[in-house]
């Protein structure tokens, strides 16, 4: 077991385990899954976990009073995903809240009765989860991240970078199918800024160099990264080998600027675990996941990391900056 997955399943115990310390749970305490690539407690999602954990706790539910957390988390091991979703389905959890693609993916397959809440999903319906976003039918609800403008902002404000851009690369994985409906997304919206795209595969965190350096030497003049808890989890890693190809980048969400990302343009990821909060609190109370709509963004933030953009040559535009809602020095 490498160190990423030794943290992962160490997380997951911790935070399946009674609190002792604190309080014995309720006889009736309420069980969530949490099934995820990365847990609560690491570095890289922390934050935005505690989202999740901030909006229960303003709905009465405490950890080790009147509620128990079943986590698992599969870092690297993508392989062990289905085995996570198949044993929190055995240990009867009353709801199973997901991560990024793939994990709700695997947790429908392994259930089509615990009801399932999305944290961060890109496109519920185009990945075939749910029927609609207004009725989504079946187990599964929550919160998408996307809309269907967000893919053709994300372009055009790459071309407002790099006026002369004619060429994107889409960092993609393509066993994820949420990646492959984005793809076809940019693919129309690409159409109508006169920028082509070509795809660079990325399965596993040692196909990230490769991907982004070959994309480089195929004419890619900027890279567009795509959602996903591999992605996000080797942030950094993706980040540096942009900047080292020389590549001008957009980002899904702002923790890339953070991390030294060029651009972001996107909805706040905490907000949304906080949000899905309240679908829990709902299911538990009696609400059904068919029932309930699918929350999409209302407010994207546009994030630039002015320091990249000057490590790249690149001058961002007066107007582009005071749109910003962040502006990273």
């Amino acid at each position: 077991m490498d160190r990423r997955s030794f943290v992962g399943a160490l997380a997951g115990g911790l935070l399946a385990a009674p609190m002792v310390a604190r309080a014995q749970p309720q006889v009736n305490a309420y069980r969530i899954g949490i099934l995820a690539g990365s847990s609560p407690t690491s570095p890289e999602a922390a934050h935005v976990w505690r989202g999740f954990f901030q909006g229960l706790r303003e709905l009465g539910y405490v950890e080790g009073r009147n509620i128990v957390i079943e986590g698992r988390y599969y870092g690297d091991s993508i392989e062990r995903l289905p085995n996570f979703a198949e044993e929190l389905v055995r240990l009867k959890v009353d709801v199973i809240v997901v991560g990024a693609p793939p994990a709700p993916e695997a947790a429908r397959r392994a259930t089509s009765t615990i009801p399932i809440v999305l944290t961060n999903h890109n496109d519920p319906v185009g990945s075939g989860l749910v029927a609609s976003l207004a009725r989504p039918g079946g187990n599964i609800t929550g919160v998408s991240l996307a809309t269907p403008v967000l893919r053709g902002k994300q372009i055009q404000l790459l071309k407002d970078v790099v006026p002369a851009l004619s060429s994107v690369a889409i960092l993609a994985n393509p066993a994820i199918p949420a990646h492959r409906v984005d793809v076809v997304e940019l693919q129309v919206a690409a159409r109508s800024t006169g920028v082509s795209l070509q795809t660079a595969e990325v399965q596993a965190p040692n196909d990230i160099a490769a991907a982004i350096s070959s994309a480089r030497d195929k004419g890619a003049g900027a890279l567009l990264v795509l959602g996903g808890s591999m992605f996000f989890a080797y942030r950094a890693q993706i980040v540096e080998h942009a900047a080292n190809s020389r590549l001008p980048a957009m980002y899904g969400v702002k923790e890339y600027a953070e991390a030294g990302g060029l651009m972001t343009y996107a909805p706040n990821l905490r907000d949304g675990f906080h949000r899905a909060a309240r679908y829990v609190d709902r299911i538990l109370k009696g609400a059904r996941p068919s029932d309930l709509p699918i929350e999409q963004p209302t407010k994207f933030e546009l994030v630039i990391n002015v320091k990249t953009a000057k490590a790249l040559g690149l001058a961002i535009p007066q107007s582009l900056l005071l749109r910003a809602d962040e502006v990273i020095q």
